[in-house]
């Protein structure tokens, strides 16, 4: 299969189409290129799995065309409904019951369903076209480092795939943030763009320590090839190291990214998967990453880096 990259103008109705079909396409969202298919049909959500080598037991996101899709999918309460007219069309994701119209190799078996609606122009379009809820985790092998541009895209998935559509780079540059919504309760299951302090404004913020299973949700994820550690700036530098910068110099380093010169936390999060890429394609020994402050989207970064550095 030869898999082709065409631009968003002409991409919309073919990647439709092959949605339709019962096939698998990538596609830009805000937060980073995902891999799309029809959430309804089994077979077509299977393709997702295979061609990611992604385990049945990760559970997959659904995106839906318009909000009316949710009360269709997922038995939504107050506190949910809130959260998706505040934050949808958005970089969060809800986690709510699912309907018995969700197919259970959409939610791995379990009896919830994460709901999310992209603010993504071209995703829009293509989803409105459509007309059904996109099933769409990142573009990219399991486990690696998340796409922002259809070129990374190529890059994992190339003679997989059909189609990318191409809308140049991500906004967001990392995952929607995931919300479990319980009576009101907000656990955030994974950190993103919508923050701990964004939420708290519609119930009581925790942490979530266990239960549910959700994409990104194992220990190691977004890792690159290249052994990558965390640190305070006390690590000194080997002849082949590269250092993912926040604050340092990177003098001693052989190759340097830095993830905001402005240190500016947005910025830091947009840049961040795309500069872990160039380092884990420079044939270093090791990548060491400064720690970034973790307040704000900052903590969303530290999530990303812990578990690109567990092993």
């Amino acid at each position: 299969m030869k898999t082709l990259v065409v631009p968003s103008d002409s991409g919309v109705s073919a990647a439709a189409a092959i949605l339709a079909s019962g096939g698998i396409v990538a596609l830009p969202t805000e937060t980073v290129y995902g891999l799309g298919a029809d959430a309804l049909n089994p077979a077509a959500c299977a393709a997702i799995f295979e061609a990611k080598d992604r385990p049945l037991s990760d559970p997959l996101i659904v995106h839906v065309p318009d909000p009316d899709w949710i009360f269709r999918l997922a038995e939504i309460s107050p506190p949910a409904a809130r959260l998706a007219e505040c934050f949808w069309p958005g970089p969060l994701t809800i986690v709510l019951p699912r309907t018995r119209l969700v197919p259970c190799i959409v939610t791995s078996g379990q009896e919830t369903v994460a709901l999310r609606m992209s603010a993504h122009p071209v995703f829009q379009a293509v989803a409105a076209a459509f007309g059904r809820p996109i099933a769409a985790p990142s573009a990219n092998r399991f486990g690696r480092i998340s796409p922002t541009s259809a070129e990374h895209v190529v890059a994992e998935l190339e003679g997989r795939i059909p189609l990318v559509v191409d809308a140049g780079p991500c906004a967001h540059g990392i995952e929607s943030t995931i919300v479990h919504v319980t009576g009101d309760r907000l656990r955030i299951l994974r950190r993103g763009p919508v923050t701990a302090e964004q939420l708290a404004e519609f119930g009581d913020v925790q942490e979530a320590r266990d239960g549910i299973a959700v994409p990104g949700g194992l220990k190691s994820h977004y890792a690159p090839r290249t052994p990558l550690v965390i640190s305070d700036g006390l690590l000194k530098p080997g002849p082949n190291d590269g250092l993912l910068a926040w604050d340092g110099t990177g003098e001693g380093f052989r190759r340097v990214e830095f993830l905001s010169p402005a240190q500016d936390l947005r910025e830091a999060a947009a840049n961040l998967y795309a500069a872990m890429r160039r380092l884990d394609e420079a044939g270093l020994d090791r990548i060491i990453a400064e720690r970034v402050p973790e307040t704000g989207l900052g903590a969303a970064v530290m999530e990303r880096l812990r578990k690109a550095s567990a092993r």
